[in-house]
């Protein structure tokens, strides 16, 4: 069996245990892991006017991986840009996981309120499509605010320092900015879409190697299921990588945001595919993609019917 890359990082939960775990090494011998903190970073992308791929682009790019795990949006970037990947599962809604905040301070109560203000996001993550379905909602576009591309965590520092009118926030960084100042919720995130994790890879290793898709399938199950009844001990891998790196990380904290979150691999539903396309339509039609796409177009009926045969309860 050839070599099959996975790339992990924090932001994707799910991955992050599983490569401390073991478990997909039983599965597939011969995986290997690839940090994407480790990988070349390209030059950040204008975030008024394009999207960063390197998510997708290093599924295609020598010295990257073969699957990789995200929020909601860099899916829709790789088909935008022509790159022929498929789903190959998604996550329960994440709505817990944070949401559109402005301090109480700052006056701002409504993404209505948001014209010409800064609004920091992590830039082609979830939270540009959250905060674009909340403009949307408020009848605005994204012209109409000035976009800021900060780090998930170091954006309420910025926030906190009134260099951000706006954040979206999310756990465990969130917490930090809610014991420091008061905030207002300006968009609740389960108020606009559903915001799954999920999983993607290229077409050609899903039908080529349908044995490596389900292991990892099955082996993110597993682990899955161990995060779900050991949150703590899934919450001390991100403060054990967070304090190598020099970086604050509390236990408790991580060990809040992983119980508020969803773990389990779904198949792609009809539900998660309309909101992927209503996202990549307005993602085209504001002009972040350079076309609009068929989102059903990464869909291969087999993999979802391979996680609903193999499944648990949903956990």
């Amino acid at each position: 069996m050839s070599i099959v890359r996975v790339g992990y990082f924090p932001h994707n939960n799910s991955l992050f245990v599983l490569r401390h775990r073991g478990i997909l090494e039983r599965l597939l011998p011969e995986v290997e892991w690839v940090d994407l903190r480790a990988l070349p970073h390209p030059p950040r992308v204008d975030p008024k006017t394009a999207l960063p791929g390197e998510h997708s682009d290093w599924l295609f790019t020598e010295g990257g991986y073969d699957i990789i795990g995200t929020g909601f949006t860099p899916p829709l970037t790789a088909l935008a840009n022509q790159r022929d990947i498929v789903y190959l599962g998604i996550s329960g809604p994440r709505v817990e996981n944070g949401r559109l905040v402005a301090t109480a301070a700052s006056g701002i109560t409504s993404a209505a309120d948001l014209k010409g203000k800064r609004v920091g996001i992590a830039h082609g993550s979830w939270q540009t499509t959250l905060l674009l379905f909340a403009l949307d909602q408020a009848g605005l576009s994204w012209a109409d605010v000035d976009p800021v591309d900060v780090d998930v965590r170091g954006g309420g520092t910025t926030l906190l320092a009134g260099e951000l009118d706006a954040w979206v926030g999310t756990y465990p960084g969130l917490q930090d900015v809610e014991a420091a100042t008061e905030l207002t919720t300006l968009v609740d995130t389960a108020s606009v879409f559903s915001h799954p994790s999920l999983w993607f890879t290229r077409r050609d290793l899903a039908e080529g190697n349908r044995a490596a898709v389900e292991a990892v399938l099955a082996a993110l199950q597993e682990s899955d299921a161990w995060i779900a009844a050991n949150p703590r001990a899934a919450a001390q891998y991100f403060v054990d990588d967070a304090q190598a790196r020099g970086i604050p990380a509390d236990l408790d904290a991580w060990e809040a945001a992983l119980r508020g979150r969803p773990f389990g691999v779904r198949p792609v539903s009809e539900d998660f595919l309309d909101e992927q396309q209503r996202a990549a339509d307005l993602l085209a039609a504001n002009g972040l993609l350079p076309r609009t796409v068929d989102v059903r177009s990464a869909v291969l009926p087999w993999i979802g019917e391979v996680i609903s045969e193999t499944s648990p309860a949903t956990v």
